[in-house]
């Protein structure tokens, strides 16, 4: 069985060197130092006694990864980037838990983690003040916030990495006004969250720029109770049914999710119209599937991989100087054009539904 020995033998380094390695104290070692016992580990594929680690160091080679919900597949994604950064990158693995956007569940996870040992969490989206994260900081929690932004206080010990909405919304709106559309519309859930606020903010920004702020408006879907991002879908094909009842509907949407947007792609088809000859239709996050709709999804791609990374590096440097000053990383976002995307209808009036004729039912 390898030894902590044997990798500091193949990395000629002392074993106190490799020790800081695996228990992320990174600030204590040069950057050569640090990747040549990096390399010994995958060499000699050297794995760690876990529980005689937590014994010795009072915590686990663990990061915490609490997201609304991995209903949404944008979350999934993400939390297979993190697990990886955290794996290659730094030695650690990843607890995953689902809060619903709840803060009394956040603060909950947040006791059971400490209690297993875990000292870095990374937080999706929070939709509440960051109170409750405050106090998880001062009982020895390493915190990094994912899509929320920081509030620019100087006492915060609270890392934030986003990709930046306001640019995503500007793009969606300015691929939608290079197409001709004059009658543009953001669809987005009645819950709403920091990064949401912005994507509405920038929509609204942007279609004011180019000129066509006055027929720009925000639908919101209705949600219910225990909402965590898994009815997405459901909510963009229920308003689809009241976009095509409109007497003057918009010809280019943006949804604030391509969950949303497939689910809206489909209630069009539904109600009788077509996309794009009828209505145009971009998400946002660039998840796999989306290639692969009816027809394939125009969005905004969230480079999910490399702010996984960002989180992860965060997270480690955090543990090893918790007094860092609070950072914050934003990422730009990317247009992905398909074909869910084309000129407004001719007459620039909202044709009639074409209704699907009733299914036959044999006899």
């Amino acid at each position: 069985m390898t030894t902590i020995q044997d990798v500091a033998a193949l990395a000629g380094v002392s074993v106190s060197s490799v020790s800081n390695v695996l228990n992320g104290r990174t600030d204590r070692l040069g950057r050569e130092t640090f990747q040549r016992v990096q390399d010994a580990i995958r060499e000699l594929n050297y794995r760690p006694n876990l529980v005689a680690r937590q014994l010795k160091t009072g915590y686990a080679p663990l990061i915490g990864l609490l997201v609304p919900s991995t209903a949404n597949p944008m979350f999934g994604e993400l939390a297979v980037h993190v697990e990886t950064a955290a794996r290659d990158a730094q030695g650690f693995r990843v607890l995953l838990g689902n809060t619903h956007r709840d803060r009394e569940q956040e603060s909950r996870i947040f006791d059971d983690l400490i209690a297993l040992g875990v000292r870095g969490v990374i937080l999706a989206s929070s939709r509440t003040d960051e109170g409750h994260l405050e106090a998880a900081i001062a009982r020895g929690l390493a915190v990094v916030s994912y899509d929320r932004g920081g509030d620019g206080d100087a006492r915060s010990h609270i890392d934030h990495v986003s990709p930046d909405n306001m640019l995503a919304s500007r793009l969606a709106v300015d691929h939608l006004v290079a197409h001709g559309h004059r009658r543009l519309a953001l669809a987005t859930p009645d819950v709403k969250t920091v990064s949401r606020k912005l994507k509405r903010q920038g929509f609204l920004q942007a279609a004011q720029e180019a000129g066509v702020g006055r027929h720009a408006q925000v639908l919101e879907g209705t949600t219910g109770s225990g909402y965590g991002d898994s009815n997405l879908a459901d909510e963009g094909y229920a308003m689809a049914g009241r976009i095509a009842a409109m007497q003057a509907r918009p010809t280019g949407i943006i949804a604030i999710n391509d969950m949303m947007a497939m689910g809206l792609m489909a209630g069009l088809h539904r109600a009788g119209l077509a996309v794009p000859r009828d209505v145009s239709v971009i998400g946002m996050d660039n998840l796999v599937m989306t290639a692969y709709a009816n027809p394939p999804l125009t969005t905004v791609e969230m480079p999910s991989a490399e702010m996984a990374r960002a989180m992860v590096s965060m997270v480690v440097e955090r543990l090893a100087q918790p007094e860092l000053p609070a950072r914050e990383v934003l990422f730009q976002p990317r247009l992905v054009e398909r074909q869910s995307v084309a000129a407004p209808p001719p007459d620039s009036a909202s044709p009639r539904p074409r209704a699907r004729p009733p299914r036959k039912t044999s006899a």
